[in-house]
């Protein structure tokens, strides 16, 4: 059975992957961390350009049937340019779901949180510029995803304290626009205080993959029994034993919510 190929600049995808195994629990999966290259927001268009080649060569190079990005920066930076060099092969893409506050909560004030390559990308500047509901704030987290991969609790909550502390009480929507942030929204609840309604891409993302592959006959239908060590095959860039037994931990608890 073909895998289903993701990456991401390090493990934060698992926040994607956790969507897809409760929607597409018969796949077979390969999640390439590239964390050697981490993080991608410091990179220029070039380099992640190379760096996104590179992981998509990696995963055709493995027979995978189609592509998953799921890494904002890359996503809102490279997709489009990925999808047309590589017309032949189905590349999904994560993006922020900044649209989801227009459609479902328009008149609320609300936060973006991402990382500064996502946010500098045009296509975040054409999604935000089409869906502004006036009453938003975009936070460029420097930092937040580092200290999550690496799951420095002290910095992580240093982090929050710096961003989201002039917000305390005044923010009712949160757009995750990186795919590390599921694994500190309780945190981030903390910061902000009250009933914060959070808005992030995977589930939507994980929709249309299903539907997808559903319409190519493509997607596997064969129920099986769950073993996540056979099922998800996980490759670092650095071969960091640390990232992959957080990462094993982390989906094998996909059904609980995300907390360091």
């Amino acid at each position: 059975m073909k895998k289903i190929g993701v990456f991401d600049s390090g493990i934060g995808g698992a926040s994607v992957l956790t969507e897809m195994l409760k929607a597409m629990p018969n796949e077979d999966y390969l999640f390439l961390s590239d964390s050697a290259n981490n993080p991608y927001g410091e990179k220029n268009p070039e380099e992640l350009y190379t760096i996104c080649k590179n992981n998509v060569d990696y995963l055709l190079s493995r027979d995978v049937k189609c592509i998953v990005i799921a890494c904002n920066t890359a996503s809102t930076q490279m997709a489009n340019r990925l999808r047309e060099e590589y017309k032949d092969t189905l590349i999904f893409a994560i993006e922020p779901a900044y649209k989801m506050v227009y459609d479902y909560a328009y008149d609320e004030p609300t936060l973006i949180l991402a990382t500064q390559g996502t946010i500098k990308s045009e296509q975040f500047h054409l999604l935000y510029s089409k869906y502004n509901n006036h009453k938003t704030e975009i936070i460029p987290c420097v930092g937040l995803a580092d200290a999550i991969e690496d799951g420095d609790e002290k910095r992580i909550d240093k982090i929050l304290n710096k961003y989201l502390s002039p917000y305390t009480d005044k923010i009712k929507n949160v757009v995750i626009g990186c795919t590390h942030y599921p694994f500190v929204k309780n945190r981030i609840v903390e910061q902000l205080g009250g009933d914060i309604k959070f808005f992030y891409g995977a589930e939507a993302l994980t929709k249309h993959i299903k539907e997808e592959l559903e319409n190519r006959n493509m997607l596997e239908n064969v129920e099986k029994s769950r073993d996540l060590s056979k099922d998800v095959e996980f490759v670092d860039t650095s071969n960091s034993e640390f990232k992959k037994k957080r990462f094993y931990e982390i989906i094998s608890h996909y059904e609980t919510e995300y907390n360091i």
